[in-house]
C-alpha cells in the first residue's frame, strides 16, 4: 500500500513539476529571436538534452519522498507516521456459569530505536519499563504490556486473572463489542482482534512511513556511512571495499571490450566469421552471467580469477553485439562513396566503418558497464573477503538495511560517474554523432 502511494506521489510531482517548469521557461526564459524560431524535428536525438531543472527537481523529489515516508527527524513534510504512546482497551472475561468481568489492558507503544532501560543490576534491558497498573477487584485483572511500533503482540489476558482458559474462561467482548474468534476492531491507534483461539491481539497502526528495517531515514544512512568510513566493515574500510569492486568491474569490462569489439567487427565484416561466431554469441547472449557462477568456481576456483572472468563474460557478448550492430548500421552510400574515390579496404575500415560504428560501441559500453556492476554483487558472494557486493549481502543477512542502502548508493554513484565519463569520451571521440 505504501509503495503504491509513493508511486502515485512521485508521478504527481513529475507532472506538476513539468508543467511549472515548462510555463516558467516559456514565460521568462524563451528568446524572441530568429534562433528561437528554428524548427526541431520530433525524435531528433541530437536536439534532446537533459533539462537541468528537471534533474535537480528529480533528485530533490526522491530525497523529499525518502524523508516523508521514513521516520526521519529532518524538518520536512512527513506522511502519517506510526502510532506511539499509550493505548488502552477493555476485555470481558466470561465463565461457563455465565459470570463475567471486565478488565483494562494498558499498552505502551514505543519507538523501536528508543533508549533501552536497565534492569536492577545495571545491565541493558530489552524493553522499556511497563506502566504501573492497579490490578482491580474482580476476577479479571488489569494488565500492562509494551510493544514496539511496527510490532504486534498477543495479549495473554488470563495470565494474571483468577480464572484461566483451563477453567473455561473465554474473552467475549473487546471495548464492549461482542466478538467471536477471528473478528477484529479497527481503532485509531491500531488493530484489535481475537485470534482463532480466542486470544486478544493488538497491532499498532503503522501509518504510511516505513520501518527502519525496510528503509532507514537519510540521517541514519548518513551516520552509518560516516561510521563505515571510520571503523570499516568486517576488517576492511569502506574505501577498500569500494576499490575491490571497482577493480573487478574495470578489469572484466576492459578485457570484455578488448575481445568483444574485434569479434563484433569480424562478424560484421566477413561472412565466415558471422557464420562461425553467430551461434555462439546468440546462444550466450541470453544466458545470465549469474548462471555461470558454478562453472566459474569449478573451473577457476574461488579466487579473484573466477570473479574477473565472470565479469569478462558479462561484458563480452554485449560489446560483440554492439560492434556488430555498429558495422551493420553504416550507411552503404558512404562505403560506395569511399570506393568511388579510390579508397582501399583498410582505408574504408579506418575512415568509414570504425568512425560510424563508434556510437553503437559506446552505447554497448554503457550497457555492459551496468551489467558488470549488477554481476559483481553476485560474484562477490563466492568467498570474497571485501567488496561492495559482499558488504551488501552480508549486511542483508543481519538485516542491517542502512549498510545495504550505503552500498547501493555507492554503486549507483560510481556507475553514474563512469557513465558520465563514457558520455564525455563519446562526445570527444564522436562529435559527429546525430549530425551526419
Amino acid at each position: 500500500m505504501t509503495g503504491l502511494i509513493l508511486l502515485a506521489v512521485y508521478i504527481a510531482i513529475f507532472a506538476v513539476s513539468m508543467v511549472i517548469v515548462a510555463w516558467a521557461t516559456k514565460r521568462f526564459f524563451t528568446r524572441a529571436d530568429f534562433t528561437s524560431l528554428k524548427t526541431v524535428t520530433f525524435g531528433d536525438e541530437s536536439a534532446v538534452k537533459a533539462n537541468r531543472a528537471a534533474s535537480v527537481i528529480s533528485v530533490l523529489a526522491i530525497f523529499a519522498l525518502w524523508v516523508a515516508f521514513t521516520n526521519s527527524s529532518l524538518p520536512l513534510f512527513k506522511a502519517k507516521g506510526p502510532f506511539e504512546g499509550m493505548v488502552e482497551f477493555t476485555y470481558t472475561s466470561t465463565l461457563p456459569d455465565g459470570r463475567s468481568d471486565d478488565a483494562t489492558v494498558s499498552i505502551l507503544v514505543y519507538p523501536e530505536d528508543v533508549q533501552l532501560t536497565e534492569d536492577a543490576n545495571g545491565a541493558p534491558g530489552k524493553i522499556p519499563n511497563k506502566p504501573d497498573v492497579d490490578l482491580g477487584e474482580g476476577f479479571a485483572k488489569n494488565d500492562t504490556l509494551v510493544i514496539p511500533r511496527y510490532g504486534s503482540k498477543l495479549v495473554s489476558v488470563f495470565k494474571n486473572d483468577e480464572f484461566k482458559k483451563s477453567d473455561g474462561a473465554i474473552v467475549t467482548h473487546l471495548n464492549g463489542q461482542a466478538l467471536t474468534p477471528g473478528e477484529q476492531i479497527i481503532l485509531s491507534e491500531g488493530r484489535l482482534a481475537l485470534t482463532e483461539k480466542g486470544t486478544p491481539f493488538f497491532e499498532p497502526s503503522t501509518g504510511f512511513r516505513m520501518a527502519r528495517l525496510y528503509l532507514p531515514a537519510p540521517e541514519v544512512t548518513t551516520n552509518r556511512f560516516l561510521q563505515l568510513n571510520r571503523e570499516g566493515y568486517r576488517n576492511f574500510t569502506l574505501l577498500e571495499h569500494t576499490w575491490a569492486s571497482l577493480q573487478r568491474v574495470l578489469l572484466g569490462f576492459i578485457f570484455g571490450a578488448l575481445v568483444g569489439i574485434p569479434l563484433g567487427y569480424a562478424m560484421g565484416l566477413t561472412n565466415w566469421a558471422r557464420g562461425w561466431f553467430d551461434p555462439i554469441v546468440e546462444f550466450m547472449r541470453p544466458v545470465p552471467p549469474l548462471a555461470l557462477i558454478p562453472l566459474m568456481i569449478i573451473w577457476f576456483g574461488i579466487g579473484e580469477t573466477s570473479k574477473v572472468i565472470l565479469l569478462f563474460l558479462a561484458a563480452l557478448w554485449i560489446m560483440a553485439i554492439a560492434a556488430r550492430s555498429g558495422v551493420s548500421g553504416v550507411a552503404i552510400a558512404k562505403v560506395h562513396a569511399a570506393y568511388s574515390l579510390g579508397a582501399k579496404k583498410s582505408q574504408i575500415l579506418r575512415k568509414v566503418i570504425i568512425p560510424n560504428s563508434l556510437p553503437e560501441i559506446f552505447t554497448g559500453a554503457r550497457v555492459a558497464m551496468g551489467v558488470c556492476w549488477g554481476t559483481v554483487v553476485a560474484a562477490e558472494l563466492v568467498a570474497a573477503e571485501k567488496g561492495l557486493g559482499m558488504m551488501i549481502m552480508v549486511a542483508a543477512k543481519f538485516q542491517l538495511t542502512d549498510i545495504v542502502i550505503v552500498g547501493i548508493i555507492l554503486i549507483g554513484v560510481i556507475g553514474f560517474a563512469i557513465d558520465i565519463g563514457i558520455r564525455k569520451l563519446e562526445g570527444w571521440l564522436v562529435p559527429w554523432k546525430g549530425k551526419v
